[in-house]
């Protein structure tokens, strides 16, 4: 069965990108709907700051016309500015609005945003309302299963933002307080999916890192969908490699280290392109080490990744290691 959010056809059992801060900007989202995403969200974007045009802010609103499906996810802990921040960020045009309660920071939670609204349903609610009332937009919520392990309180947030009008519920097995330690729990989302008054698309998110994980959780917990977070660092193919894997119940080969290359090329074309040289060279430098994970004696190579501020030397380097490495597992 096809899962809908709103009007929006997702196909039948999706892989979606988590938001990731300082990651899941417009460069990386082009190499993950490449290989397969189905749908993607935006880094989150605070309220706040929307509203005071402030420059880091505003740059997240850009997506472009090949992300689509793509939400924008934004977050914050005063109603008022949720609602504005909802009405500039629908005229950016996305085709969802997405509202981060999940994220477990010390500045975020702290500041009674993100994942600290778990310890308040009743603002919650209030909070997703004015969201889904000042936009056209279907409206999303990602969260966590709870503050902490005295308040799993997941079931009721699922019942309660549905009342209110959400179109589907992504739910990160950990509470606040594990943060992102320990393993993820996902039978509370399984218990979810299966109360009959639920009728939105749920997703799980927390530790999809192989396809056959993403195999077995799919049977064991009967969500309608998974949202891959940490695990598509440095390897975009993952969701492409789950799909397969999903089709045929067989591994895809691994990508080649010319694929690995490419791929990594592409990111830091987009970086410069979205950035300009100066940010896009520098932002690329947390990358470099993911993309290339595994390969022997590599600590030259990427000295000279992040520390060359030329971008032909750059291509340069991600050529030499195309070479380098292609002869010695040929």
């Amino acid at each position: 069965m096809s899962v809908q959010i709103g009007n929006i056809d997702l196909g039948n059992f999706p892989l979606l990108l988590a938001p990731m801060e300082d990651v899941s900007d417009p460069p990386f989202r082009y190499v993950c709907k490449k290989n397969g995403a189905d749908m993607m969200y935006t880094e989150f974007i605070s309220s706040e700051g929307l509203i005071r045009d402030a420059a880091k802010s505003r740059a997240k609103l850009d997506i472009f016309e090949y992300e689509r499906p793509i939400g924008i996810q934004i977050f914050g802990s005063d109603i008022n500015s949720m609602r504005t921040a909802t009405e500039i960020a629908t005229l950016a045009r996305p085709d969802l609005m997405d509202i981060n309660y999940g994220c477990p920071v010390k500045n975020v939670a702290c500041r009674g945003a993100g994942a600290s609204l778990l310890q308040d349903i009743d603002k919650m609610v209030a909070m997703t309302k004015a969201v889904v009332e000042a936009t056209h937009l279907p409206v999303t919520v990602k969260t966590r299963l709870g503050w902490d392990d005295n308040t799993k309180n997941v079931y009721e947030v699922a019942e309660r933002l549905q009342d209110v009008g959400i179109k589907a519920l992504t739910i990160h097995g950990r509470t606040r307080a594990q943060m992102y330690k320990g393993v993820a729990d996902w039978s509370l989302i399984r218990d979810i999916k299966k109360n009959p008054r639920i009728k939105i698309p749920i997703f799980g998110n927390g530790d999809i890192d192989s396809p056959e994980k993403a195999a077995n959780w799919r049977m064991e917990y009967e969500v309608d969908g998974m949202m891959i977070g940490r695990a598509s660092i440095g390897n975009p193919w993952i969701f492409r490699e789950i799909k397969h894997f999903f089709a045929t119940g067989e591994h895809l080969d691994p990508p080649t280290i010319t694929e690995r290359v490419e791929n990594c090329r592409i990111h830091l074309e987009k970086s410069i392109e979205w950035k300009g040289p100066k940010t896009g060279i520098f932002e690329m430098r947390r990358h470099y080490s993911n993309y290339f994970k595994g390969l022997d004696n590599f600590k030259e190579f990427r000295m000279k990744l992040v520390s060359t501020e030329n971008i032909n030397e750059l291509f340069d380097v991600l050529q030499t290691i195309a070479d380098k490495y292609s002869l010695e597992m040929a």
